[in-house]
């Protein structure tokens, strides 16, 4: 083996399934069901008339001084360009995390965090959410070797949130950047970006796969105080985002009118969905995001997922040890819900 023990010994992250072939309703990897913005395809097509010839912008500059407008920042040296926000989280993991420190998560949550821990050789440690979905004093703990820490808000797989005021006191106690993962913030009631200008430790990253209907593209970013991007730049891929994902993400964040009439079909078939599996018997967690986590106390949640697949109908299991099963229903279109939920009223 010529590999660092730490890869040899690691499982690596498991994606959701993505069929290539045959046709399935996919409720799996929490995409937007709807078509992103029509002028996405018209920037995108700027950028090919143009020619793809020439390197892209290094810094997405573009990208970020829209951005920056449009949150209310000062510049757009609050903000870092990444290729998706998976790009984003291992940019800071490898800046602030080095072999044997520590790293921090809430259990359960987006199980690739403790993966960017075992590819710094880093160790890692959970906590526990309480039974209410807050989190304990000992989330904001320090302790030996802590460097940094992650807090998904929304959380997945439940789709629950931290409020802004506790997470300001975190921030407070602990000794190291915490990282508030927005990935589905814009299917929420509130965000946490206004939350860095009052501590350097808070940082914010976004994705534009889920709410604007880009999972294919890539792209995501960070928000945080300008000293603290200056450093981070030097961690990342030279050209971390292509000239094509920077002109359609400048256009998709330009185009409000689109993002608000999105946000609103799918927090309205959310409470479909919610409503709809409730009235099945099952234990759903109240969502911020656009997937539903639940439990049925009287079906296997495998078994469960299992027949669903076998009608062509994707939803994610998973399995948390120490904790619990379940499944992650992504929200889909009216059409797909009412699908999903004839099809499990069929099988309990």
């Amino acid at each position: 083996m010529f590999v660092r023990s730490e890869i040899a010994a690691m499982d690596g992250y498991t994606p959701g399934e993505q069929p290539q072939g045959g046709k399935f309703i996919k409720l799996n990897t929490n995409e937007n069901p709807y078509p992103p913005s029509p002028a996405i395809r018209r920037a995108i097509e700027e950028v090919l008339q143009r020619g793809l010839q020439k390197y892209p912008d290094p810094m997405a500059n573009a990208f970020r001084t829209r951005a920056a407008e449009l949150l209310k920042l000062p510049s757009k040296d609050w903000i870092l360009a990444g290729n998706g926000s998976d790009d984003i989280l291992t940019i800071c993991t490898r800046a602030f995390v080095g072999q044997g420190n520590l790293l921090r998560l809430p259990y359960p949550s987006y199980i690739l965090y403790r993966t960017l821990a075992q590819l710094q050789g880093a160790r890692w440690e959970e906590v526990r959410f309480n039974d209410d979905w807050t989190l304990p004093p000992a989330f904001s703990a320090p302790a030996a070797g802590l460097k940094f820490v992650f807090l998904p808000n929304p959380n997945s797989p439940t789709g629950t949130m931290i409020s802004r005021e506790a997470i300001l006191e975190m921030a407070d106690r602990l000794p190291c950047p915490l990282l508030v993962d927005e990935a589905y913030v814009d299917f929420a009631d509130f965000s946490c970006v206004d939350l860095v200008a009052k501590n350097e430790k808070i940082l914010v990253s976004r994705s534009l796969s889920k709410s604007y209907g880009l999972a294919g593209l890539r792209f995501g970013y960070l928000v945080a105080q300008p000293h603290i991007i200056h450093e981070l730049i030097k961690v990342k891929d030279s050209y971390n985002c292509d000239a094509l994902s920077i002109a359609a993400a400048t256009a998709a964040i330009d185009d409000e009118a689109w993002l608000a009439d999105n946000r609103g079909k799918i927090v309205a078939t959310r409470g479909r969905l919610e409503a709809g599996l409730s009235a099945l018997g099952f234990d759903a967690v109240p969502s911020q995001a656009n997937f539903v986590w639940c439990t049925h106390s009287r079906h296997v949640a495998k078994t469960l997922y299992e027949k669903l697949k076998a009608a062509h109908v994707l939803v994610r299991y998973m399995n948390y040890p120490g904790w619990s099963d379940g499944l992650r229903i992504s929200v889909g279109t009216d059409d797909q819900i009412d699908a999903l939920l004839g099809l499990l009223q069929s099988k309990i």
